[in-house]
């Protein structure tokens, strides 16, 4: 399987995949935000994955956007949070460039040595390898929510974080 992508153009891909997605997010969230108070559609802003992915970025910011490629379902909320708290692009794409290395980088390594070993029927090992990385990453993200929910649970602290408030 490898064979047939070589790494540079796979890292490329999912590199440019990664960052496409990423700023159209982005740009979805802006947009959202923006027209989405006056519609019906509003009620959707207020959802509690979209209030903890605002509090999430607003409270840690562009390093927020690199740590949610590490991560499985938030990715798009933190992403779209990012483009709704309206971010500067000038923070916002080095941290998406940061982050889609890393992302592209786990793909192209971790994800088709899985899919490869998965094909030729020894997953054991890889198996291993991929629980002990999601561990891994799971620990690292309860520690950075632990740090970043310190003190800043209520809303009036909340709104003192807020710059629109």
């Amino acid at each position: 399987m490898t064979e047939s992508w070589p790494y540079a153009a796979a890292f490329a891909f999912f590199f440019a995949l990664a960052l496409a997605r990423s700023t159209a997010t982005y740009w979805a969230g802006r947009g959202l935000r923006a027209g989405g108070e006056r519609t019906r559609w509003a009620r959707h802003l207020d959802r509690p994955a979209v209030v903890r992915a605002e509090r999430f970025v607003r409270r840690v910011g562009a390093p927020a956007v690199t740590l949610s490629f590490l991560t499985v379902g938030v990715q798009t909320a933190v992403i779209a949070a990012a483009g709704a708290l309206r971010m500067p692009l000038a923070r916002f794409l080095p941290a998406a460039v940061v982050g889609a290395l890393v992302w592209a980088a786990l793909y192209t390594t971790v994800g088709f040595a899985v899919v490869e070993a998965r094909v030729a029927g020894s997953a054991g090992p890889w198996l291993v390898l991929v629980v002990a990385l999601a561990a891994l990453v799971w620990a690292v993200t309860a520690v950075i929510r632990r740090r970043a929910g310190t003190g800043a649970d209520t809303p009036a602290e909340d709104a003192a974080d807020d710059p629109a408030a």
